[in-house]
């Protein structure tokens, strides 16, 4: 079904020059414009698994040197820039508050709330998830159904190396204030980010919740409900304490999504 991108795709990342011709620049635009209606995703789910679809991050790459600068009027407002803003919410269903901006090329799925916020190209976000104030998501994430973004939330993007998969948050998490998710940190589903909590590939993510610590790297299990914290290293100049993330507990099956939100900052003390 896709070959005839792929293979187009794949030509002209070997060789930029065949970016000068007409078809190349079409099939690079269609690409974009399928991820706009979400009819393709940077990365998507097979079983268990996340996989990432390294041709259509290309496309998303090789989309900006086909661009040309150009000014966007939206009322008295006025941008610069080789991408234009998305179009037709009311069709899509997404509730948008002003300013919130999302990017041509990036999907909002029916349901969708976008207070003032920014959703960058690539991007996917499902269905009914709140994106709010201040809030950012970044090239190629892919943000799952029934999920909260609070207030400064930060998801990553992601574009190079092509190889490297994007932010994840699976569905129904809620993501805490000012909480940073980068470097393709993998967000299991139904799970509680604490405010402040900071992700990246490198952070140290502690299970706490038995006689002895489980670390993890890179990824945090479904439900788990996590607080920022430190931990002690050595350092030439002396020992401090440097962050990490600590799973507390988990949420509980048997309640449903807002119960057992509930359920969790009351029983662990998470701040949000």
């Amino acid at each position: 079904m896709w070959d005839k991108y792929i293979e187009t795709i794949e030509a002209a990342w070997e060789d930029r020059s065949l970016l000068q011709k007409e078809d190349t620049q079409s099939c690079i635009r269609e690409v974009i414009e399928m991820l706009d209606k979400g009819k393709v995703r940077v990365a998507e789910k097979n079983g268990d698994e996340w996989v990432v679809n390294q041709w259509v991050k290309k496309a998303v790459i090789l989309y900006f040197p086909i661009q040309g600068m150009e000014t966007i009027e939206v009322g008295s407002l006025e941008f610069h820039d080789k991408i234009a803003t998305k179009k037709n919410y009311k069709e899509l269903g997404v509730r948008v508050v002003p300013h919130a901006v999302a990017r041509y090329g990036s999907f909002l799925s029916k349901g969708a709330i976008l207070m003032p916020s920014y959703v960058n190209i690539g991007a996917w976000v499902g269905e009914n998830t709140m994106v709010d104030t201040w809030a950012t998501v970044g090239s190629c994430a892919q943000i799952g159904s029934n999920v909260h973004l609070s207030g400064g939330v930060g998801i990553g993007g992601v574009l190079e190396p092509v190889g490297a998969t994007p932010v994840i948050i699976e569905d129904n998490c809620f993501v805490g204030s000012r909480c940073i998710v980068v470097e393709g940190v993998h967000v299991g589903e139904g799970a509680v980010l604490g405010a402040n909590v900071v992700l990246t590939k490198s952070t140290k993510i502690y299970d706490v919740t038995g006689d002895e610590e489980v670390e993890y790297k890179g990824h945090i299990p479904a439900n788990s409900v996590v607080i920022p914290g430190t931990r002690m290293k050595k350092f030439p100049a002396g020992e401090y304490g440097v962050p990490c993330a600590l799973i507390i507990g988990k949420r509980k099956p048997s309640t449903d999504l807002k119960t057992s939100l509930n359920d969790a900052l009351r029983e662990y003390g998470v701040s949000v």
